[in-house]
């Protein structure tokens, strides 16, 4: 902070006992001080590490994003495994010699110029140092002391001198590089072959990783040239096509130990099938042929007691059907078919057999109409109807007495009552007539055409005529 900054402006970005206990609390964290492993301290703005004397079990100490200038106060945190001091304003690395069991430092974004004081961590495994000013091969010449580091990150540095190689390869456990945004990259010639060849146990560089076809193939560029790296790309690649084609073969002769293996089992099954078939007791045999017809009769008693009893009216008929003669002896060669293992089908016995016909549906006659004198006349209607009678006249040639009975009757019946007569044109003085009484050929005919007189038409009249006309 500025010096101009007031007292209590400062006192708000210093590290107290008070604040660590609210802050636990708020975290959910140990009260008890040295019961606490882990502490977060990140984001807040401290410039000085300090009031964690109490914190002796801490092994993982975040303090990333703060103000801090320098690395110190660390003295009781001998159990510190990880450390991450990254985006702080460091300059120098420094007072690290309590931290003997650290394996992970973090000191990116800083203002780191030299990799100094951390030969004494023995156990350092992983350093990560990029965005620093790091330039010369002297400012990373401590890294050589550190036989146990195996993951460097060297990134975004100002590093531009290729001899610093030599100190790489002084690292018997370094399997993870990482060069990327630094000067040094151009001026190595061929840059990853040389790495890989140079770097024993390297695994990863950069932005990938390095397989073991890339080592052997940048082995053998680096003995034979291009040439030699040529024909060990090829060796792997036939390694690779044969690897492939061992696999592929491998599952063939898997499927067709299987379909061997079935074909084993079915051909088993069917041999057991045909030795069970052949075990199997004769059906021609006498006691079989004799147990058959008492096996139908037992099934067809069994059948008639569960069937309820058909009732049959006097009016139906029955029929017995006899089986012919070439259908029982069908019927018995079938029931004796040898191979026939199942249930065989039972046929019903001939004296059983019955036929039902049903008579025909009586039809209806004239008689069963009903009589249209029965009507009950209280529902005609009270609105006079018209009748049209229709009169045949019959021609002269006939006798008279033939026709007399006729007319008569037909009179009768249609001048039964007055009105209709009226309606016809037939005066009542003319139709007095009674319902036993009947008129001779001459006066009906003269009741029906008063203008006829007592003359009748003749013949030849009559075929020039119609018959009769109906009365509209």
């Amino acid at each position: 902070l500025p010096a101009w900054c007031p007292t209590a402006v400062l006192e708000l970005y210093k590290i107290t006992k008070e604040f660590l206990r609210n802050h636990c609390k708020q975290n959910k964290l140990y009260l008890t001080p040295s019961l606490n492993d882990t502490l977060y301290l990140h984001y807040k703005g401290f410039s000085v590490i300090e009031s964690l004397e109490e914190y002796t079990g801490l092994r993982c100490l975040w303090f990333e994003c703060n103000g801090l200038q320098r690395i110190e106060n660390l003295q009781n945190q001998t159990e510190l495994r990880c450390l991450f001091l990254q985006q702080n304003l460091i300059h120098t690395l420094q007072n690290l010699d309590p931290l003997a069991k650290l394996s992970t430092l973090n000191v990116s974004n800083n203002y780191i110029r030299v990799i100094q004081n951390i030969s004494c961590l023995r156990e350092l495994t992983t350093l990560q140092i990029s965005h620093n000013k790091l330039e010369r091969v002297c400012d990373v010449e401590e890294l050589c002391h550190c036989p146990s580091l195996s993951v460097l990150d060297l990134s975004h540095n100002q590093l531009n001198d290729p001899e610093m190689i030599t100190v790489l390869e002084k690292m018997p456990n370094l399997r993870v590089l990482n060069l990327m945004g630094n000067e040094v990259i151009k001026k190595i010639p061929n840059y990853r072959k040389s790495l890989i060849v140079r770097l024993k146990q390297l695994t990863y560089l950069d932005d990938r990783p390095v397989f073991p076809k890339e080592r052997a193939c940048s082995e053998a560029w680096a003995t034979g040239g291009l040439e030699a790296e040529r024909r060990e790309m090829e060796l792997w690649q036939t390694r690779e096509r044969r690897k492939i084609q061992d696999g592929l073969d491998a599952m063939a002769a898997i499927r067709d130990s299987a379909l061997k293996r079935r074909q084993a089992e079915d051909s088993a099954v069917d041999q057991n099938r045909l030795h069970e078939d052949a075990n199997l007791p004769n059906l021609h045999s006498a006691s079989r042929l004799k147990q058959i017809p008492q096996a139908m009769s037992n099934a067809n008693e069994v059948d008639q007691a569960r069937m309820p009893p058909v009732k049959l009216t006097p009016g139906d008929q029955k029929k017995i059907h006899k089986e012919p003669s070439w259908l029982k002896s069908e019927s018995e060669d079938l029931l004796l078919m040898p191979g026939r293992d199942g249930p065989v089908t039972e046929l019903i016995p001939d004296d059983e057999i019955e036929t039902i016909i049903l008579s025909d549906p009586p039809s209806l006659t004239i008689n069963d109409l009903p009589d249209l004198e029965d009507v009950d006349t209280r529902y005609i209607p009270t609105v006079p109807q018209v009748f049209h009678p229709k009169i045949q006249v019959v021609s002269g040639t006939d006798s008279d007495s033939d026709l007399e009975p006729t007319l008569c009757d037909g009179l009768q019946r249609s001048f039964r009552f007055p009105e209709q007569a009226r309606l016809i044109g037939v005066s009542a003085e003319r139709m007095s007539i009674r319902d036993n009484d009947c008129l001779p050929s001459n006066q009906i005919a003269q009741a029906v055409d008063p203008e006829a007189g007592d003359a009748l038409p003749t013949a030849e009249e009559n075929t020039k005529k119609r018959l009769i006309e109906e009365l509209d």
